[in-house]
Protein backbone atom coordinates (compact mmCIF):
# COMPACT_ATOMS: atom_id res chain seq x y z
CA UNK A 1 0.00 0.00 0.00
CA UNK A 2 1.12 3.43 -0.90
CA UNK A 3 1.66 6.18 1.00
CA UNK A 4 -0.94 8.43 2.38
CA UNK A 5 -4.02 6.09 0.89
CA UNK A 6 -6.31 4.27 3.49
CA UNK A 7 -5.77 1.42 5.60
CA UNK A 8 -8.37 -1.32 6.69
CA UNK A 9 -7.54 -0.87 10.65
CA UNK A 10 -6.28 2.65 12.64
CA UNK A 11 -2.73 1.29 12.65
CA UNK A 12 -0.11 -1.08 10.83
CA UNK A 13 3.50 -2.05 10.38
CA UNK A 14 5.72 -1.40 7.88
CA UNK A 15 8.82 -3.63 8.75
CA UNK A 16 9.49 -1.52 11.85
CA UNK A 17 7.79 1.89 11.10
CA UNK A 18 4.29 1.82 12.94
CA UNK A 19 2.04 3.81 10.82
CA UNK A 20 -1.11 5.51 12.54
CA UNK A 21 -4.51 7.53 11.38
CA UNK A 22 -4.79 10.01 13.90
CA UNK A 23 -8.40 12.19 14.62
CA UNK A 24 -6.94 15.28 16.42
CA UNK A 25 -9.14 17.04 18.79
CA UNK A 26 -7.09 20.20 19.27
CA UNK A 27 -8.40 22.61 22.31
CA UNK A 28 -9.14 19.70 24.92
CA UNK A 29 -7.95 20.39 28.32
CA UNK A 30 -5.23 17.83 28.49
CA UNK A 31 -3.33 16.39 25.99
CA UNK A 32 -4.50 12.29 25.79
CA UNK A 33 -5.27 9.38 23.66
CA UNK A 34 -8.76 8.87 23.23
CA UNK A 35 -10.56 5.82 21.66
CA UNK A 36 -10.50 4.11 18.33
CA UNK A 37 -13.45 5.62 15.76
CA UNK A 38 -13.79 3.67 12.50
CA UNK A 39 -9.90 3.67 11.24
CA UNK A 40 -8.73 6.51 13.47
CA UNK A 41 -7.39 6.71 16.68
CA UNK A 42 -8.52 10.15 18.40
CA UNK A 43 -5.93 12.21 19.66
CA UNK A 44 -7.02 15.04 22.34
CA UNK A 45 -4.58 17.76 21.70
CA UNK A 46 -4.28 20.47 24.39
CA UNK A 47 -3.81 23.48 22.05
CA UNK A 48 -4.93 25.54 19.03
CA UNK A 49 -5.01 24.43 15.59
CA UNK A 50 -3.22 27.58 14.36
CA UNK A 51 -0.52 27.11 11.84
CA UNK A 52 0.37 23.36 12.93
CA UNK A 53 0.77 24.46 16.52
CA UNK A 54 -1.35 21.68 17.34
CA UNK A 55 0.16 18.90 15.07
CA UNK A 56 3.47 20.41 16.68
CA UNK A 57 2.59 19.36 20.33
CA UNK A 58 0.81 16.22 18.84
CA UNK A 59 4.15 14.84 17.27
CA UNK A 60 6.05 15.46 20.93
CA UNK A 61 3.64 13.63 22.49
CA UNK A 62 3.70 10.76 20.30
CA UNK A 63 7.74 10.91 20.63
CA UNK A 64 7.53 10.73 24.69
CA UNK A 65 4.47 8.09 24.01
CA UNK A 66 6.41 6.02 21.97
CA UNK A 67 9.63 6.74 23.43
CA UNK A 68 11.14 7.90 20.42
CA UNK A 69 13.22 11.14 19.07
CA UNK A 70 10.62 14.11 17.77
CA UNK A 71 12.95 12.92 14.14
CA UNK A 72 11.64 9.29 13.97
CA UNK A 73 8.13 10.56 13.20
CA UNK A 74 7.01 12.01 9.99
CA UNK A 75 3.20 13.36 9.46
CA UNK A 76 2.67 12.00 6.33
CA UNK A 77 -0.44 14.11 5.42
CA UNK A 78 -2.77 16.67 7.90
CA UNK A 79 -0.44 19.14 9.39
CA UNK A 80 -3.33 21.71 8.74
CA UNK A 81 -5.77 19.22 9.62
CA UNK A 82 -7.92 16.93 11.99
CA UNK A 83 -7.04 13.95 10.11
CA UNK A 84 -3.57 12.88 9.94
CA UNK A 85 -1.53 9.72 9.28
CA UNK A 86 2.15 9.72 11.24
CA UNK A 87 4.80 7.44 10.59
CA UNK A 88 6.65 6.12 13.54
CA UNK A 89 10.41 4.85 13.07
CA UNK A 90 11.25 1.73 15.78
CA UNK A 91 8.50 2.84 18.53
CA UNK A 92 10.22 1.55 21.97
CA UNK A 93 7.42 1.70 23.57
CA UNK A 94 3.56 0.89 22.50
CA UNK A 95 0.04 1.94 23.89
CA UNK A 96 -2.02 -0.43 24.89
CA UNK A 97 -4.31 -0.56 21.69
CA UNK A 98 -1.28 -0.40 19.11
CA UNK A 99 -0.42 -4.32 18.20
CA UNK A 100 2.90 -5.28 18.43
CA UNK A 101 4.91 -5.90 15.28
CA UNK A 102 4.76 -9.46 14.00
CA UNK A 103 8.15 -11.23 13.38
Amino acid sequence: MARGTQMDAFCKWEADTLVLNILGKPRAKRIKIGKVIGKQLEIHVAEDPVRGKATAHLVQFLADEFDVPKRAITVVFGVYNINKQVRITAPKKLPGMIPPRQA
